[in-house]
C-alpha cells in the first residue's frame, strides 16, 4: 500500500480537499485504484452535532457516517464509496484508546499520547486503507490522507507525530508528503510573497516531516522565479513545487497538476509502475468536462431558500448537485441564496428592505430549492416559498425539511387545517402533519437520526420523478432526518393532489411527494445531493433544472435522453461547444484499456 499525506500551511481552507481529490483523480486515470482518509483534529466523535456555521454541511455516507464535507469532494471527484472509518477525529482516536484501557488491553501500563495515541492513529490508517474496496471489488493501491487544520496547530500535533513515525513504518518508497501552502499576493505590490510558505515548511520539517511536493496556492499564476525561490529556501527541486492559481472551475485543478509533472514524480517516488508515455488523449473525459463548463453561456437562476445562507459551504453538496445538473443540460448556474427569515412578513424582526429584496429575488428565479435544516427559525419563510411555487407553477425541489415544510403548507392552505404543524416546531400541535420517528432519542444528540443509504419504492407508474430515475421500481438514496410525515394524514393529502409516489421498504414512511398538475413540484425525504456526480447528476436536481429552462417535457418524451443539439436553445451562442461535440462524436478516444469513449459516454 502506498500513502500520500496532504498537509496544509499558513491558513486553513487553503484547498487541501480539492488538492487531495485531484491527486486521486490523476492516479485513477492512470489505472491506479485509490481510496481516501480525512483526519479532523477536533474532539467531536463525528461532524453530526456541528452547526452548519462551524464547518459547513454535514456530509452523510452510505453507512450513515456523518462526516466532514471534504469526503464529499473525494466521492464526487473519484466516484468512490467511503465509510465512517474513512473520517478520523481526535474524539474517535481517544475514545478507541480509552475503551482499550478500560478493557485492560494495555496490561496496566501508563497510557500516553506517545506511543498509545500515535500508535492508534497509525493502526487506524493502515486498517482502513487495507480494508477498503473499490466499486469493482479491487483493493486500492494508494491511500490519500488529508490532515485537516494547519501545521503548527496544537490539536494536530499527535497526528503529525504519528505520521513522522508512520513514514518509517511503511518505508520511504511507500510514503509521500505533499504540503499545500498559500502564497499571498498583496494588492499594494502585486508581488507573490514566499515567506509564509518558507515558515510553514520550516515548521513541518521541525516536526519531522519533509515535504516531497509543495503545492502553492495563489490568486494569480506564479512565475518560474517564484518557484525557484521556494525551491531554494524549502530544500526541494523546482519540479517538486506545484503552483495552483484560482481557476475557472475546480475540475481544472487535476489538469493543471498533471501538466506540471505530478504523475512522473509520483511514479518515480512511490514506484507505481505507471506506463509511460501516457496515451495521447490522457484524461480527455476530465478535460472535456472542464472545457464544457467553461463554454456554458446561457444562465438558469435558481433560488436556494435556506437557514444557513451566511456560509455557502452549509449547502455545499446541494450547490454541487445543481451544478452537475446544469452542466448536463448546458446551462450556467446562477445560484441566489435567500435567507428564509427574510420572506416572513414581520415588522418586529425583519427589515422591510430585506423582505422586499428577498421576495424580488424569489420572483426573478427560474426554479427554487428548499433544502434541509433543523429548528424553528425560518420555517414560515420556507412555507411562503413553497406556497409561492405551488400557486405560481414555479419549478420546486424540497429536500428533507423541504418536504416536511411543503406538506405543512399544503395542509394549511389546501386542506384548510390552519393549525397544521410539525412536532419539531410545536410538540403540542392539534394537527401534527410531521411527527418524530419512534427510534429517535431526544436525550442523545449524536447519531440518533435515520442515517445512511435506504431503499425507496415507487408507488406511481406515471410519476415524473420515477421517469427521471429511469422508471426503476426501487432506488437507494442517503437519509439524515429524525422527523417524518404523519401517515394518518396521507389519504387526505393525496385526495387533494399531493401524491406520495415513493415509500420506504415497509411502506410506512413517505419518501417522495409530487404535486399533480404542476410543471415540477417534487419533495424528497432523502438527500439526493449526496449521490450526485459531475458526469451523473442526481435525477431530482436534473428534473428541477430541466423544468426551470422549459425542457422537462421534451426530455421525458425522448425517454430521458439529452441530445447534444438540445443542450442549447441558441447554438450560435455556443458554437465552440457544438464544434467540440461534433469532433468528439467523430473521433474516438483510445483509452488505456483500449476501449473507446464518445461524447455520449461522457454524459450518460
Amino acid at each position: 500500500m502506498k500513502y500520500i499525506l496532504v498537509t496544509g500551511g499558513v491558513i486553513s481552507g487553503v484547498g487541501k480537499g480539492v488538492i487531495a481529490s485531484s491527486f486521486g483523480t490523476i492516479l485513477k486515470h492512470c489505472g491506479i485504484h485509490v481510496t481516501s482518509i480525512k483526519i479532523d483534529p477536533y474532539i467531536n466523535i463525528d461532524a453530526g452535532t456541528f452547526s452548519p456555521y462551524e464547518h459547513g454541511e454535514v456530509y452523510v455516507l452510505d453507512d450513515g457516517g456523518e462526516v466532514d464535507l471534504d469526503l464529499g469532494n473525494y466521492e464526487r471527484f473519484l466516484d468512490i464509496t467511503l465509510h465512517r472509518d474513512n473520517n478520523i477525529t481526535t474524539g474517535k482516536i481517544y475514545q478507541h484508546v480509552i475503551s482499550k484501557e478500560r478493557h485492560g488491553d494495555y496490561l496496566g501500563k501508563t497510557v500516553q499520547v506517545i506511543p498509545h495515541i500515535t500508535d492508534a492513529i497509525q493502526e487506524w490508517v493502515e486498517r482502513v486503507a487495507k480494508q477498503s474496496v473499490t466499486k469493482d471489488g479491487d483493493k486500492p493501491d494508494v491511500c490519500i490522507v488529508e490532515l485537516g487544520g494547519t501545521i503548527g496547530d496544537i490539536e494536530g500535533m499527535p497526528f503529525v507525530e504519528a505520521f513522522r513515525q508512520f513514514q518509517f513504518r511503511v518505508k520511504k518508497e511507500n510514503f509521500c508528503c505533499a504540503h499545500v501552502s498559500l502564497v499571498p499576493q498583496p494588492r499594494s505590490t502585486g508581488e507573490p510573497k514566499t515567506k509564509p510558505t518558507q515558515s510553514s515548511v520550516r515548521e513541518l520539517r521541525g516536526l519531522g516531516l519533509s515535504p516531497d511536493l509543495i503545492v502553492c496556492r495563489s490568486e494569480q499564476p506564479i512565475g518560474d522565479s517564484v518557484k525557484e525561490k521556494i525551491s531554494n529556501f524549502c530544500h526541494v527541486a523546482p519540479e517538486q513545487v506545484i503552483t495552483i492559481h484560482d481557476l475557472s472551475s475546480i475540475y481544472r485543478v487535476p489538469l493543471l497538476m498533471e501538466s506540471q509533472g505530478v504523475i512522473e514524480f509520483l511514479n518515480d517516488r512511490l514506484q507505481l509502475n505507471i506506463g509511460m508515455p501516457r496515451p495521447r488523449y490522457f484524461m480527455r473525459k476530465w478535460r472535456d468536462l472542464a472545457d464544457r463548463i467553461d463554454h456554458l453561456r446561457k444562465e438558469v437562476n435558481i433560488a436556494l431558500v435556506g437557514k444557513y445562507t451566511k456560509l455557502e459551504d452549509s449547502y455545499a453538496s446541494v450547490t454541487k448537485a445543481l451544478q452537475h445538473a446544469c452542466i448536463q443540460v448546458g446551462y450556467k448556474l446562477k445560484l441566489t441564496y435567500i435567507e428564509a427569515d427574510n420572506l416572513e412578513q414581520s415588522t418586529k424582526t425583519i427589515d422591510p428592505v430585506l423582505y422586499h429584496e428577498a421576495w424580488q429575488q424569489l420572483c426573478k428565479s427560474n426554479g427554487v430549492v428548499v433544502p434541509g435544516g433543523f429548528g424553528k427559525r425560518g420555517m414560515q419563510g420556507k412555507m411562503e416559498a413553497c406556497k409561492w411555487c405551488r400557486t405560481n407553477d414555479k419549478p420546486f425541489l424540497g429536500i428533507c425539511l423541504g418536504l416536511q415544510v411543503a406538506v405543512v403548507e399544503f395542509a394549511r392552505n389546501v386542506l384548510n387545517i390552519e393549525s397544521a404543524n410539525s412536532m419539531e416546531i410545536d410538540p403540542e400541535t392539534d394537527h401534527p402533519l410531521v411527527i418524530d420517528m419512534p427510534e429517535y432519542n431526544p436525550k442523545q444528540m449524536g447519531g440518533t437520526m435515520r442515517l445512511g443509504k435506504r431503499y425507496t419504492r415507487f408507488t406511481e407508474n406515471n410519476s415524473v420523478i420515477k421517469q427521471l430515475y429511469g422508471n426503476k421500481d426501487c432506488i437507494e438514496e442517503r437519509h439524515r432526518h429524525r422527523y417524518e410525515i404523519n401517515p394518518n394524514y396521507i389519504n387526505d393529502l393525496e385526495e387533494a393532489g399531493l401524491k406520495f409516489v415513493g415509500h420506504d421498504e415497509e411502506n410506512l414512511r413517505m419518501e417522495i411527494a409530487e404535486l399533480e398538475g404542476h410543471s415540477y413540484y417534487v419533495a424528497t425525504q432523502f438527500h439526493p445531493e449526496y449521490l450526485s456526480r459531475p458526469l451523473k447528476p442526481s435525477p431530482p436536481f436534473l428534473g428541477l433544472i430541466l423544468a426551470s429552462v422549459g425542457k422537462l417535457k421534451q426530455y421525458l418524451v425522448k425517454g430521458c435522453k439529452l441530445s447534444p443539439q438540445a443542450i442549447s436553445d441558441n447554438e450560435s451562442d455556443n458554437e465552440c461547444l457544438v464544434d467540440s461535440i461534433a469532433k468528439q462524436q467523430t473521433v474516438s478516444e483510445t483509452s488505456m484499456s483500449g476501449s473507446t469513449t464518445s461524447y455520449n459516454d461522457l454524459i450518460e
